[in-house]
C-alpha cells in the first residue's frame, strides 16, 4: 500500500478535513516523519538542567531524546539510545547522570555531549571495525538545537528556517512571558502535571482556540463556580477563572484570533489580572517591573493579554499565568499533555503562587475544567471511528478572515481560522517530502471510506 501526495492533499479542503487525519495510524506515522521529523519542537527549558550532568528525558514525536547540561555548560539534545544494543540510557523524566552517561546494560560510557568515552574489556574489539571515534559508536545529537530565552527547541532536520523565523509572530508570547520577570528570566518550578488524553494530538491544538466550545463543554464547571460564589457572597479569582468560560457568545465574538505560518497563532485573553493593577498581587508585581523597566513598559508588559498561544507541534504557552502545556503525541489515539509552570525570577512570590493556583484549577488532572475537555476529546476520537460521516467541518467564517502583516486575523472571535491555519500547515508539512510515494504497510482504504473527493492510490 502506498500513500501518494495527491491522496494526502485530498484529505484537507479549505473548509473541512477528512476524519482519517485523526484516526489513521499510517498518517500518524507519516506525521512523525514529516512534521515531527522536520519542525522545531520544544524539548524543555534550560532551567530543568541547571547543573553539570542534569538531564531531562522526553520525546520529540516518536523519538526518545534527552536534554543534558554538559561540562562546557552548554545544553545538548541527544537521542536516548546506547549505540551498542540500543538500550535507552536514562529513564523518562529528570535526573543527574554525573560526569558521563553509563549504559545500564553493558556499561558503555559516553561524554555528556554524546561522544564515546569507553567500553569494558576493550581487548575484545581488537582486530574488528570498532572505532571509538566513529559516530556510529556515540550517542547521536539531534541535527539542530537552539535556545530562545531559555526555551530549548530541537529539529531532526539538518535544514530549514532558523528558530526565530520559524516562531514568527508568536515569539512575542515567549518574550512577554520572560519580560514579566524584572530580570527577564523564568524557570520551571512547582512540579509538572501530566495527563494522558485518549485522542489524537491535533484535537487539543484545535480546541485551544475553539471559543465556541467554552460555554457548552464547560457548563458544569462554570455553573458550579457561580453557585459557590453566590454562597460566599463574592467571586474570588479561583472561581472567576472557571466562570470566564460561561460568558455569552457575544463576548467570544469580540475576541481576536491571530494565525501565522507553520500553524502558529494566539488568542486574545479572556481576562488579565495584571491589566488593571487592581489587586495587591498585581500592584506588587507592577512595582518591581516599574523599577526594572520604567512605568510605560511595565504597563505594556502586564497589559499584553493573551489566553493561549499555539506553537504548532510543541504546545501552548499561557503568558498571563506563566504556563506551558506541552503536547506530545504518543499514538494515533493517545496524547500526553505535560503542564509546566514557570516562576518569574525576581517577581513577588505571590505571583508564582497565583500561577500554581491557576495550574491546579485549570490544568490539574483533577481539575473540573480539564475533565470537561478530556471527555469531549475522547468522544471526538470515538465518533470519528464510526461510519457516521467522512468529513469534519471548519466552515465558521471560512473565507472571511483578514490578511494582516505576518499572518491573518479573525473577523469574528468564533471563527475557525486557527483550525484552518493548522491544517494548512499540516498539509504543507505532509507534502514537503521530495519522495512522491511513501510505502506504508496498512490495509487498503476504499474510495467510499475516503469520500467522493479522495481515492486510494
Amino acid at each position: 500500500m502506498s500513500y501518494t501526495n495527491e491522496r494526502i492533499a485530498q484529505l484537507v479542503r479549505a473548509d473541512s478535513v477528512h476524519k482519517s487525519v485523526y484516526t489513521d495510524p499510517a498518517l500518524y506515522q507519516l506525521e512523525m516523519d514529516r512534521i515531527y521529523g522536520q519542525a522545531w519542537i520544544y524539548v524543555g527549558h534550560d532551567s530543568q538542567v541547571p547543573n553539570l550532568g542534569d538531564y531531562h528525558a522526553t520525546r520529540i514525536g516518536d523519538q526518545d531524546v534527552v536534554m543534558v547540561r554538559a561540562s562546557d555548560k552548554k545544553v545538548y539534545v541527544l537521542y536516548n539510545r546506547c549505540p551498542h544494543k540500543g538500550a535507552k540510557l536514562v529513564p523518562d523524566g529528570c535526573g543527574n547522570a554525573g560526569k558521563f552517561f553509563r549504559c545500564p546494560y553493558h556499561a558503555w560510557t559516553f561524554k555528556l555531549d554524546g561522544a564515546h568515552l569507553s567500553a569494558p574489556m576493550k581487548g575484545g574489539y581488537e582486530g574488528t571495525a570498532f572505532d571509538a571515534k566513529h559516530p556510529d559508536f556515540a550517542m547521536r545529537q539531534l541535527a539542530r538545537v537552539e535556545s530562545y530565552r531559555g526555551f530549548v527547541f530541537a529539529s531532526q532536520a539538518p535544514g530549514g528556517p532558523e528558530l526565530v523565523d520559524f516562531l514568527g509572530g508568536v515569539v512575542s508570547s515567549i518574550d512577554n512571558l520572560c519580560d514579566r520577570s524584572p530580570v527577564g528570566e523564568v524557570e520551571v518550578a512547582g512540579g509538572v502535571f501530566r495527563v494522558m488524553q485518549t485522542s489524537n494530538w491535533k484535537v487539543f491544538y484545535e480546541n485551544l482556540h475553539d471559543t465556541m466550545h467554552a460555554p457548552v463543554t464547560h457548563e458544569s464547571s462554570f455553573v458550579a463556580a457561580r453557585e459557590q460564589a453566590a454562597e460566599m457572597g463574592e467571586m474570588p479569582l479561583e472561581l472567576h477563572i472557571m466562570d470566564g468560560n460561561g460568558e455569552p457568545y457575544s463576548f467570544w465574538e469580540k475576541l481576536e484570533l491571530h494565525a501565522y505560518e507553520h500553524g502558529h497563532g494566539y488568542m486574545e485573553g479572556i481576562f488579565n489580572p495584571g491589566a488593571a493593577n487592581t489587586d495587591a498581587v498585581t500592584r506588587a508585581h507592577y512595582e518591581v517591573l516599574e523599577k526594572a523597566y520604567g512605568a510605560e513598559r511595565a504597563s505594556a508588559i502586564l497589559g499584553q493579554n493573551r489566553h493561549n498561544t499555539i506553537i504548532y507541534g510543541s504546545g501552548s504557552p499561557h503568558t498571563v499565568f506563566q504556563q506551558f502545556r506541552v503536547i506530545r503525541p504518543m499514538a494515533v489515539d493517545r496524547t500526553l499533555i505535560e503542564i509546566q509552570t514557570f516562576r518569574l525570577k525576581g517577581a513577588p512570590e505571590a505571583v508564582f503562587k497565583r500561577s500554581l493556583m491557576y495550574a491546579n484549577v485549570i490544568n490539574s488532572p483533577s481539575s473540573n475544567v480539564m475533565a470537561d475537555d478530556v471527555e469531549l476529546y475522547d468522544r471526538c476520537q470515538k465518533g470519528n471511528q464510526t461510519r457516521g460521516g467522512e468529513w469534519t467541518s471548519l466552515h465558521r467564517y471560512a473565507g472571511q478572515d483578514r490578511v494582516v502583516d505576518g499572518g491573518m486575523q479573525s473577523t469574528n472571535g468564533t471563527s475557525e481560522l486557527p483550525m484552518r491555519n493548522q491544517f494548512k500547515a499540516w498539509k504543507t508539512y505532509m507534502l514537503a517530502s521530495n519522495r512522491t510515494t511513501i510505502p506504508i504497510a496498512v490495509e487498503a482504504c476504499s474510495a467510499a471510506q475516503l469520500g467522493d473527493d479522495c481515492h486510494a492510490a
